[in-house]
């Protein structure tokens, strides 16, 4: 048969394709065929919303035009056939002009690294198309499909905000006392209420939106027919009839039903699935019919769950409530259950049909005993949804010619009740650990049990039902007997049980949220500063505008080349073994297959790293699983995934040591023990009143940049020159690193970076793992070779923030006085030194947070693992030994029965005090932020109120907690802390400025332009920076440790500073003439209009051995309040308020340091109850993308966040009195932690009879089961958590 053409539109444009593939994704055509890059790839499995773009298509069953957004990465062509697409480009440009939508993400500060950028405002658009007065709730809810690691969310919704029906600022009318114009004000300084004018927004116009393409409109009537696509190893089907269907699944009864492509695609792509027929059912009226009949409501199979969600929504607004009880549980459900962009395309058949065993919405189904009618050709069958329907692990009683007709969701009776919950780590989009509908129907007037169904998922591998505890229930009255014989019951029937929830208790209120509030104070500019001096204003960050339309160009963004091609890593799976052979005969099967590289293909040196204890291509051992053991090249990255997946590789196993444990267990630890000693710690410890010991494990953490790694290298074809494109925080070592491998000199290697979707210390050296192996693949193949790593590879290879284990001891006084403190660090380093040492280091210089202890002792040992190399994560060993030290802390709080603020402030270090690495404190601005954070947050009264609160809910429980830090800026390694910058002036006034630090969304070329627009005293417009490159600011430091922005700074003034000598003598001439007059003039008399500019850091030089010399050139201070409430009984938490001061000195830009504070706030949020890794026993990485691996989303915020930037507080040893903002802010996300700790104990403390000990260890990160388990109460000692003896685990603690 011939395959049929493909007719979709385009941004309006229409687009007919003759050879539609379909395993291509809308998001591979618009990038790679079209030329669209504005659209991104995130995550590839619609977790992330970056490749978010709208659908538009005439609906038959509405007899309308419908919008839904939607996850290009997932989409399949195939399936957009009369389907009208708007991306990004579509709705607007800098070039004409901006769409309302992308003016307010840029103006308000919303976009930092940009790449999440252009899904968030596709989100918006197409909610706006939908409803262009949304409410605030229709906002934040657009946006559960979407992620961003920069922001911290809060400046894209109050942005957003703008466009509600009660719009963003009240203007100061009414009398909400949460109004900004309410706020103390000081009259000595101008405080400055917003970052941003609203009133400088574009009108939303709905009548000028792009039209629905007339030509898609006048199909609307004419019948659909049974379309074919044929693809190299997939043919596509798409059924206009149920006949047509029926027929065909008789032919292929093997054939998979896909809709929206939300599971299949993902099977396909990472689980490397293969499905030769797939037949959509997409167009068949009796499967997308919705019925309203006498017993329920019946929906067809391929109706998409926000179809479902709608109808149900009206049906409860309807009907009065009896009758609806089933119908809001799986409303509860949806409402948690994934992005809109799944949502609006994901079937109702295919979630039950896909089984799976943590299915949301199959409990509640089988709960309520919902009808399916079952269809094959010449029969039909209706069966009742119970605990049969799913035989086994992901198994239906559907036969393969079988195909899902409807579902009927029950109405529920009088007398019925039902309740449907979930559990997972975040609320937005987060896969459940465990799920359960819950339905009781009494006899009718009374509380006698006639009808009783429990149903779970994630409690075995397929959704069950718990018969045997139900069926004792039948006929006993309702009360509290009842549900402790259920729970007994179900602890042993379910055997794993420690995740239940008496939802029948009156702890059940529904997760609500109020939507965010927040303030950002922050310090005016003098008056008389010039209009153009943009030093200390909120400028928008410089590409934010670019960045919205989708126009800005990221590394992946650059145009292919004629003859470029892919390269696919090829790593290990053991985690300790010996390579015994590589057989690549099956890859070179794959069609467009070029090459396989290993090691032996290096024509210099193998050896890499920071320390030359790696390997370019791993030779005869690996040592973790993600090794990478060599690459293959092809012509399309399609090619080169199905080329890796084929090369076999046979190994010799090894032992292999996992975790911290185990390191310290068999001494495998990299280099001696790190020590820092202040005293005399024997007298210390002897003098205390009282002494505490302990342990506190912090897990890891994953970068999460929205850009994975991705690294272009163009070949130049004489005497080994080689020019490469990077997302890299370090040029210099991509060049030296290259320059070594390929055995040629650094001068022949240029690395140019334009911008990077983010960073955080995860590109500062692991880049070059890619980078080097796409070198390797030009220089072989003499063609430019391309690399983008899949976020599942990019997870697993490249290694994140180093878990800690501390074990502690605090000698104290009866008045909360430190007297003496010994701390044993181990961080897990992985497989080889990278920075570990350095971070180890950090991690010392931060054991006393902000305190000052007479006799203290500190050592650190790098534990060397087979575990990817662990490697710099913004705050860089700091978070994490502050984070004990506040342990620690809270506990001798506890011991004396003191306030814990009370004890922090009375061990505070003061002005002039010395460090215990002896480094002076001047510029001590922490009580300043102490005092006015314990003011502004009212903390005194809050603590009172909460009091209250707790004693008056049994099942919340509410904590507070005031959390300090001092965080020490430079580079610990002396010679980084330097900085080149180099400036052109052109005859027309126009000045190209570079300098050695990378953009990641930090704000520093804004920065950076600020910087010089004031030394040059010319507008901010007249300079332009156009990238970080190895060939303008050769060795540059890599662009991390928060000091950027200082040394950069520092080097751009004093090429600036050159500039005006030489321009000195024109200005005396011409003392009236313009910039462009005295620079005209000062080419004509041949002066040199280009200068470098170098700094490096005065006074730095610490000694390990003498514990003397200053390791910082200055500290940053701040201080967080949080509140935070805990579900005692499912150990959720929420984040209800939290204040932050933070002395930034006179900040150069507001707008970026108050966006840095809060982005790097929530990042800390993440590391701290968030986001957990899991490795299985063998050392191979468990969650390695967004489904499983759950950073921050857009309601993980605190409900009302309120940032103020300390005001008179310059900062004279950085440029223009700024300070370092990048990671200082990371570790006040401990006042969350510990508000969870505070709340916990609230809880311990009401159920007494549980012997309990004061002092408990909660490790970090405090998530949903560890906070349920430490509030121990009559439910918990119902479950056993202990694993049996032979009990192998499923996961283990790095």
């Amino acid at each position: 048969m011939t395959a049929d053409e493909l007719v979709f539109f385009v941004n309006g444009k229409k687009v007919v394709e003759k050879n539609a593939d379909p395993e291509t994704t809308l998001l591979a055509y618009l990038r790679r065929k079209l030329g669209l890059s504005g659209t991104k790839l995130g995550c590839g499995e619609g977790g992330c919303g970056a490749c978010t773009v709208m659908f538009s298509k005439y609906d038959r069953l509405q007899n309308k035009i419908v919008h839904f957004p939607a996850n290009a990465c997932l989409a399949p062509i195939c399936s957009l056939h009369h389907v009208a697409v708007t991306t990004v480009e579509g709705i607007g440009s800098t070039k004409s002009r901006l769409h309302p939508v992308q003016e307010r993400i840029a103006k308000s500060h919303g976009s930092q690294c940009g790449f999440c950028t252009p899904g968030i405002v596709m989100s918006m658009y197409t909610l706006l198309r939908n409803q262009p007065e949304p409410t605030i709730e229709e906002i934040e809810d657009a946006f559960q499909g979407n992620l961003c690691r920069c922001t911290g969310y809060r400046p894209i919704l109050q942005g957003f905000r703008t466009f509600a029906r009660v719009g963003g600022c009240c203007g100061g009318d009414g009398d909400n006392p949460k109004c900004c114009m309410n706020q103390k004000k000081d009259h000595t300084v101008t405080l400055s209420p917003s970052l941003f004018n609203p009133e400088e927004f574009t009108p939303l116009d709905p009548t000028q939106e792009p039209i629905f393409p007339p030509e898609l409109l006048r199909l609307k009537d004419a019948p659909q027919k049974q379309l074919r696509f044929e693809g190299e190893r997939v043919t596509w089907i798409q059924a206009s009839t149920l006949t047509e269907l029926l027929d065909l699944k008789a032919q292929h009864p093997e054939a998979k039903l896909v809709v929206g492509n939300t599971q299949i695609g993902i099977e396909m792509k990472f689980k490397n699935r293969l499905f030769p027929v797939i037949v959509c059912p997409a167009w068949i009226p009796e499967l997308n019919s919705v019925e309203h009949r006498a017993e329920g409501i019946s929906f067809g199979a391929a109706c998409p769950l926000s179809c479902v969600e709608k109808t149900l929504l009206d049906a409860v607004a309807e009907l009065p409530a009896h009758r609806t009880e089933v119908f809001r549980g799986v409303l509860e459900q949806l409402r948690w259950f994934a992005g809109r962009q799944v949502k609006a395309v994901a079937s109702v058949g295919g979630n039950i049909i896909t089984a799976s065993p943590i299915s949301d919405l199959n409990p509640v189904f089988m709960a309520s005993g919902a009808k399916l009618t079952i269809v094959s050709r010449g029969t039909r069958r209706t069966i009742q949804m119970d605990h049969t329907f799913f035989p086994g692990y992901r198994q239906t009683l559907l036969r393969p010619e079988e195909v899902l007709l409807t579902i009927e969701i029950p109405y529920s009776r009088e007398g019925e009740y039902f309740s449907a919950f979930k559990q997972s780590s975040r609320r937005e989009d987060d896969i459940a650990k465990v799920t359960c509908g819950m339905r009781v129907l009494f006899q009718p007037g009374t509380t006698q049990v006639k009808e009783l169904a429990l149903c779970y998922g994630g409690m075995a591998d397929r959704t069950i039902s718990a018969l045997k505890t139900t069926e004792k229930q039948l006929s006993n009255f309702w009360n509290e007997k009842l549900l402790q014989d259920v729970c007994a019951g179900l602890a042993e029937e379910l055997q794993k049980c420690g995740k239940l929830d008496p939802t029948f208790t009156s702890a059940t209120l529904l997760f609500q949220k109020d939507p965010p509030a927040n303030v950002q104070l922050f310090q005016e500019v003098p008056n008389g500063q010039s209009e153009e001096d943009m030093v200390g204003r909120p400028l928008p960050h410089l590409a934010a505008a670019l960045q919205a339309s989708g126009e800005a160009v990221y590394c992946d963004d650059i145009p292919r080349y004629e003859n470029e091609l892919s390269l696919r890593l090829v790593t290990s799976t053991r985690a300790h073994a010996k390579i015994k052979s590589i057989d690549t005969s099956e890859a070179q099967k794959v069609p467009g297959f070029v090459c396989f590289l290993s090691a032996d293909d290096i024509p210099g040196s193998n050896k890499t790293g920071l320390f030359n204890d790696e390997t370019v291509l791993a030779k005869d051992e690996v040592t973790c699983v993600g090794h990478i053991i060599g690459a293959v090249v092809t012509d399309t990255p399609e090619h080169a995934q199905r080329a890796a997946q084929a090369v076999k590789i046979t190994y010799e196993e090894l032992p292999a040591i996992i975790t911290i444990e185990d390191a310290i267990k068999h001494n495998s630890f990299y280099g001696s023990e790190l020590k820092i000693e202040k005293g005399d710690l024997k007298k210390g410890f002897s003098e205390a009143d009282n002494i505490v010991s302990g342990e506190l494990h912090i897990g890891g953490q994953e970068h999460f940049y929205l850009e994975t790694h991705c690294t272009i290298a163009v070949p130049k074809g004489e005497t080994g020159e080689m020019e490469l494109f990077a997302s890299t925080q370090n040029p210099m070592k991509t060049q030296s690193f290259v320059a070594n491998m390929l055995g040629v000199p650094a001068n022949r290697i240029l690395v140019r970076v334009k911008r990077l979707g983010g960073g955080f210390g995860g590109k500062e050296t692991r880049s070059t793992v890619v980078s080097t192996a796409v070198a390797l693949a030009a220089y072989k193949t003499g063609c430019p070779v391309r690399c983008m790593l899949d976020r599942d590879e990019d997870m697993l290879i490249t290694g994140g923030r180093h878990p800690f284990l501390a074990r502690y001891k605090v000698g104290f006084m009866k008045t909360g006085n430190i007297v003496a403190l010994e701390v044993d660090h181990y961080s897990n380093a992985g497989n080889t030194m990278d920075l570990s040492e350095a971070i180890m280091e950090r991690a010392l210089f931060h054991m006393d947070n902000c305190y000052t202890i007479p006799n203290i002792r500190g050592t650190g040992r790098l534990c060397k693992t087979n575990l990817p190399s662990n490697t710099a994560f913004r705050g860089f060993g700091g978070p994490q030994g502050m984070l004990i030290a506040e342990q620690w802390m809270s506990e001798v709080a506890v011991t004396c029965g003191l306030p814990a603020e009370e004890v922090r402030r009375k061990n505070m270090y003061k002005e002039g005090d010395l460090t215990h690495f002896n480094q002076k404190l001047e510029g001590f601005t922490l009580t300043r932020c102490w005092d006015e954070c314990l003011a502004s947050s009212q903390y005194h009264a809050r603590k009172r109120e909460i009091d209250k609160f707790n004693k008056e809910n049994c099942w919340k429980k509410r904590g507070l907690s005031i959390v300090p830090t001092k965080f020490g800026i430079s580079f610990t390694l002396n010679f980084l802390n330097q900085a080149g910058a180099l400036i052109h002036v052109y005859t027309d006034g126009s000045v190209l400025l570079t300098h050695g630090g990378t953009e990641m969304g930090q704000g520093l070329h804004t920065k950076m332009v600020q910087v010089a627009s004031r030394a040059l005293k010319i507008p901010t417009s007249k300079i332009y920076i156009s990238e970080t490159s190895t060939n303008t600011v050769p060795n540059t430091s890599p662009t991390a440790a928060s000091v950027s922005a200082d040394i950069n700074g520092q080097a751009v003034y004093k090429a600036c500073q050159t500039i005006l000598q030489r321009l000195e003598p024109f200005k005396r001439k011409n003392p009236s003439g313009s910039w462009e007059d005295w620079v005209i003039a000062a080419y004509q008399d041949a002066v040199s209009l280009s200068a470098t500019g170098f700094y490096k850091t005065p006074d730095l030089g610490y000694s390990f051995e003498t514990n003397s010399g200053n390791p910082f050139h200055y500290f940053s201070y701040g201080v967080a309040c949080s509140e935070v409430e805990i579900d005692c009984l499912t150990g959720d938490h929420k984040n209800l308020r939290t204040d932050i001061v933070m002395d930034v000195g006179s900040s150069l830009n507001p707008a970026i340091d108050i966006g840095q504070v809060e982005g790097a706030f929530v990042q800390g949020l993440g590391l701290f109850t968030l986001e957990e890794l899991q490795y299985s026993p063998e050392g191979s990485l468990y969650t390695r993308g967004p489904s499983t691996y759950k950073i921050p989303a857009f309601g993980s915020i605190p409900i009302e966040f309120r940032v103020s930037l300390l005001r008179d507080s310059p900062n004279k040893k950085a440029i223009y009195a700024s300070k370092a903002v990048g990671e200082p802010p990371l570790f006040l996300a401990a006042s969350i932690f510990f508000a969870i700790k505070d709340a916990i104990r609230a809880a311990r403390a009401q159920h007494t009879d549980y012997n309990m000990k004061e002092l408990f260890r909660l490790d970090s990160p405090a998530t949903p089961e560890k906070i349920r388990n430490a509030c121990v109460d009559k439910f918990t000692t119902l479950c056993v958590t202990g694993a049996p003896k032979n009990c192998k685990s499923w996961c283990l603690r790095v």
